[in-house]
């Protein structure tokens, strides 16, 4: 990737997607495991101790496969 825009728009769609990411990464279990608390309090345990690592794991999948996608998009794929 020798053009400057391209690897601009590559590395901004990257950050999009990793931005997304943390996000979620920090409101599921601050949401569910606090602040619904004193709503659902077996739910919110539930989501706090094993929910939130199901999660995280949902997560890493996600990028894994949406970065696949976004490398084959701007050809810095590893084909």
């Amino acid at each position: 990737m020798s053009d400057k825009p391209e690897a601009n728009a590559y590395w901004a769609a990257n950050i999009k997607i990793v931005t997304w990411c943390l996000v979620i990464w920090a409101v599921v279990p601050f949401l569910f495991g606090i602040l619904l608390q004193p709503v659902m309090p077996g739910f919110a345990f539930w989501v706090a101790q094993q929910g939130s690592i199901l999660v995280f794991l949902a997560i890493i999948f996600f990028y894994a496969w949406r970065m696949n996608k976004l490398d084959a998009e701007h050809g810095v794929d590893e084909q």
